[in-house]
């Protein structure tokens, strides 16, 4: 495998030295920011995260103001406490996108959130305690016990939220494979994404550097450089 010293040079290359670099760089993952986000924000990145799935980023982010008034401020509370008649008004409702499957999503979620929060004190809290190194375990945890946040859109709320993973958007994807990892254009099997985690692993114990900082540099490095 190519050392992640070779990928973050030619990341310099292209963009210009390392100072160009390093202003491309995303924040640091802040735990203890993330340790004191409060639920109804989970729930509400939640909810941007999925809608954002297959959809213009754009739209929702224009509507957002009525998505947060439309679900109650994304309280977990309430939402759960709210009867069939809320959910279905919803359908109906411009304020927001009116997905059905989507909308339902956010009562799940608000659900899921809640019995986190009651294990561990609050749902940010919970993801300060799971270590970057098994990334994919708490992928897969979203996944079952969350609604809609498998895939692209579980890590994409983790990178939102300010914890410390990695993306596998195309351009990440195409450094791994460059750098000799054997996984698939799409990486969407265990095994590939078991290969990514041992990968980011391995050059997060190299370099020292965060796995956040880790996968920039990587999308950085080749292609057309697209969202990562």
């Amino acid at each position: 495998m190519t050392s992640f010293k070779t990928i973050r040079a030619r990341a310099e290359k292209r963009k210009g030295g390392p100072k160009a670099l390093e202003k491309l760089m995303p924040e640091k993952p802040d735990l203890k920011g993330l340790a004191k986000r409060g639920d109804d924000r989970i729930v509400a990145e939640m909810t941007k995260r999925v809608f954002c799935a297959g959809f213009a980023w754009s739209v929702i982010e224009t509507k957002w103001d009525g998505f947060e008034d439309a679900f109650l401020r994304f309280q977990p509370a309430k939402l759960t406490f709210q009867p069939e008649d809320y959910w279905e008004d919803l359908l109906r409702d411009a304020r927001i996108v009116r997905n059905g499957a989507k909308i339902m999503s956010v009562r799940d979620n608000a659900a899921f959130v809640q019995e986190i929060a009651r294990e561990h004190g609050s749902f940010g809290r919970f993801l300060t305690k799971w270590p970057p190194s098994d990334q994919i375990g708490l992928l897969e945890l979203l996944s079952k016990r969350g609604s809609r946040l498998g895939g692209n859109t579980g890590q994409m709320l983790l990178r939102f939220v300010g914890w410390d993973g990695f993306v596998t958007s195309r351009d990440v994807v195409a450094c791994l494979r460059d750098a000799g990892l054997d996984i698939a254009e799409e990486v969407k099997s265990k095994g590939d994404l078991a290969k990514v985690q041992a990968q980011f692993n391995a050059w997060a114990e190299e370099t020292g550097f965060s796995y956040t900082y880790l996968s920039r540099i990587c999308a950085l490095s080749v292609g057309e450089n697209r969202s990562e």
